[in-house]
């Protein structure tokens, strides 16, 4: 009796089904998605009578018309009936057209279900049957878009349950949605459905890592804030490496997500709430303790009059995984605790990117354009072998026994915010952490800060050069050595390349270059065409929005013909274009200076390699889109040198991990603006050439 009263008062709904088990590796392979996840939370809940105190729910499953609301039909179908012995022989093929997918005979009903506990915990909340819900849910979803499934998720489980909300449950009177996605991983499918919707605030805070951290696709980006009546209303916090925890995810709640809240005045909340971020996560790398997302959440109970839905997404590390569930749990239930943290620092790079977001969306978001406080010093980043070593080699099993106190200690009496936010809240840029030189100002909207150097997992490095040495002897030294750049997409149309060497934007460009230190137009200009293969890859980008850009596979193939404008620039111009194509350069949010790389990327010796093996992978900038530096022969004694994607980008376009994706009409029009000016094609036949190019396979 008195556990029923307890559950009465508390109306917390908890959803678990051990029918979401049976989705499953269909050989019993290991695989960080699996059954046990589920489990091991449930398991804890239970062991610290936690689930006694809750509205325990069972799955239902979804019906069509609701799932058809974010996904195509096609796409239900496939994933309705993959479980089925109609797919018995080609089950696991159609698994490895999709990125980071696999399917099992339990399958079908695990993600119907999964979409429909959403939809019934989000209705329950909504309607005041319950406070708020947890609902315990796999596969995942935030990963999965309207006709694809990927990254381990099959249904896109938040997205659907909103739809219904806002659209077939008018009479609960939800108008207005916040989505607040912690998932370690960019929430791609739900920015994309939610993209022009100005009823659906969504809040995604990730490891971005340049581009390079999955999904990996440049819409993660602080730019991409939404579009039409939508615009604004799309907030990405993209962290530019591993290892950030409480103190950096409590910075972008008090500085951006908070106060948007505030004005935006959600009905109810849902979050995608993944545990892939916690403490030894074995894909995320990142360090948040089950207090710190505790702390999280109770921040988010003063809007929506208390009503949130967690939908679990991702979250790797049992151990992590059951403790971080259950401090939100006890957060949910209203017991109090004290938050207290090892490291009540962000990182310096923490900070830049609020200001970026701050800046990003001020227009949209008023409260934002305020200055922000000021008198904290700030971490450094960490070194290339702490991230390697955080985000590649913890342990992922229930025996984790160095998280800490803080990690498991949530059984704790009083909450102590105050003092935190005060901490907090005084943070600033510590100007003698930055290894860094200023120029004149122009848009941080195209660029994404870095210092970064990169390790291959087994620890080698090609080249020593790291972005934050201090010297900027480099500069005076290439400013006297000439080289060919040949470009091969945007740039050949030469009002565009110039936005690179003076700064500004040409025509079709949505954001501005910052441009090179030399601004000194090129000494020459001509046209050659190369035996390499020119393909359009990648899905967005800041500057050009939806559409592939154009890359040169790095392999030579004499029966392939590429055209490229050359232009006769220094080996410091050079560097700086390389600096804006890998997004390396930024706006300094203190006092709006350009803020470069400090060490170059190519200098002579790089040069002198390359004429002998004919490219060269940058390893400090090894993931990024533009890391490989072809030579394409001499011109009038001087090296041709271009930038292009890895040959490993090339293998993942052939396997459908990347994605080759047509350009935009916008790109394609600066493309066949320069072919027709510099007299290489007539327009048709400029059309006809980029066409093509966009049509074939790899």
């Amino acid at each position: 009796m008195a556990a029923a009263a307890a559950s009465r008062a508390a109306r917390v709904g908890l959803l678990y089904d051990e029918r979401m088990c049976a989705h499953a590796t269909p050989d019993g392979e290991e695989h960080p998605e699996n059954p046990e996840r589920l489990r091991a939370i449930w398991r804890k809940l239970n062991a610290e009578g936690v689930a006694s105190r809750c509205v325990v729910l069972k799955a239902k499953e979804a019906e069509d018309k609701y799932i058809a609301s974010v996904h195509s039909n096609n796409h239900i179908k496939l994933m309705k009936e993959i479980s089925s012995k109609k797919y018995d022989s080609s089950r696991n093929t159609i698994a490895r057209k999709y990125n980071s997918i696999y399917f099992n005979k339990g399958s079908s009903e695990s993600a119907v279900l999964a979409a429909g506990s959403v939809i019934e915990v989000a209705e329950k909340v909504a309607a005041g049957e319950l406070r708020s819900a947890i609902a315990l849910v796999r596969p995942p979803g935030h990963h999965a878009e309207h006709d694809e499934a990927m990254g381990f998720c099959l249904f896109n489980n938040v997205a659907v349950a909103a739809n219904y909300l806002l659209n077939d449950r008018p009479d609960l009177g939800i108008k207005k949605i916040l989505i607040v996605d912690w998932d370690v991983h960019h929430g791609n499918g739900t920015q994309k459905m939610f993209y022009n919707d100005p009823c659906v605030l969504f809040f995604s805070v990730h490891r971005f890592d340049y581009g390079s951290f999955y999904p990996a696709e440049g819409d993660a980006s602080h730019c991409f804030i939404g579009e039409e009546a939508g615009k604004g209303y799309n907030i990405n916090v993209p962290w530019e490496h591993g290892k950030c925890g409480d103190a950096d995810y409590i910075a972008a709640w008090d500085h951006v997500l908070l106060p948007v809240t505030e004005a935006f005045d959600p009905d109810i909340i849902l979050v995608s709430a993944g545990f892939d971020a916690a403490l030894g996560d074995p894909l995320g790398g990142c360090c948040i303790t089950p207090n710190g997302y505790a702390l999280l959440l109770t921040k988010l109970l003063g809007f929506a009059k208390g009503r949130i839905v967690m939908a679990l997404e991702g979250g790797y590390n049992l151990r992590s995984i059951a403790n971080s569930v259950f401090a939100c749990a006890k957060v949910l239930l209203g017991d109090k605790f004290t938050f207290s943290s090892p490291e009540m620092q962000p990182f310096e790079s923490t900070w830049r990117i609020i200001q970026a977001v701050r800046n990003e969306l001020k227009t949209y978001w008023p409260v934002l354009s305020s200055k922000l406080p000021e008198n904290l010093s700030l971490r450094i980043k960490p070194s290339p072998i702490e991230l390697y070593t955080s985000s590649d080699s913890e342990p992922d099993g229930e025996d984790v026994d160095e998280l800490s106190g803080a990690v498991s200690s949530v059984n704790v009496i009083q909450f102590a915010d105050d003092a935190i936010s005060e901490h907090l809240s005084k943070m600033k840029l510590d100007e003698e952490n930055l290894a860094v030189k200023t120029a004149s100002s122009c848009s941080a909207a195209e660029h994404h800060p870095t210092d970064s150097v990169e390790v291959d997992k087994d620890g080698s490095v090609v080249l020593s050069k790291r972005i934050s040495d201090l010297s900027l002897a480099w500069r005076s030294d290439l400013s006297r050595t000439h080289v060919w750049y040949a470009s091969f997409g945007s740039n050949m149309w030469k009002p565009r390349f110039l936005c690179y060497i003076q700064g500004g934007k040409a025509d079709g460009m949505s954001i501005p270059c910052c441009g090179s230190r030399d601004t000194s137009s090129p000494r020459g200009t001509m046209w050659k065409t190369v035996p390499h293969r020119l393909l359009f890859g990648r899905s967005s980008t800041p500057c050009w929005g939806t559409g592939g850009v154009a890359f040169l596979n790095p392999e030579m193939n004499y029966n392939e013909k590429s055209y490229v404008c050359m232009y006769k620039i220094t080996l410091e111009q050079f560097n700086d274009i390389l600096f804006q194509e890998n997004r390396l350069v930024l706006e300094d949010g203190k006092n709006g200076n350009v803020v470069y790389p400090d060490s170059s990327l190519v200098d002579s010796s790089e040069v002198e390699f390359m004429s002998t093996n004919k490219a060269i992978h940058l390893e400090p900038i090894k993931d990024s889109w533009y890391s490989n530096v072809l030579y394409l022969g001499d011109e009038d004694e001087l090296p041709i040198l271009t930038m292009t994607c890895p040959s490993s980008d090339i293998e993942r376009y052939k396997s459908g991990e990347l994605p080759l994706v047509p350009p935009s009409k916008t790109y394609a029009a600066t493309l066949i603006k320069g072919l027709v000016e510099g007299k290489q094609l007539d327009a048709d036949g400029a059309a006809s050439y980029i066409n093509a190019a966009a049509a074939r396979g790899l």
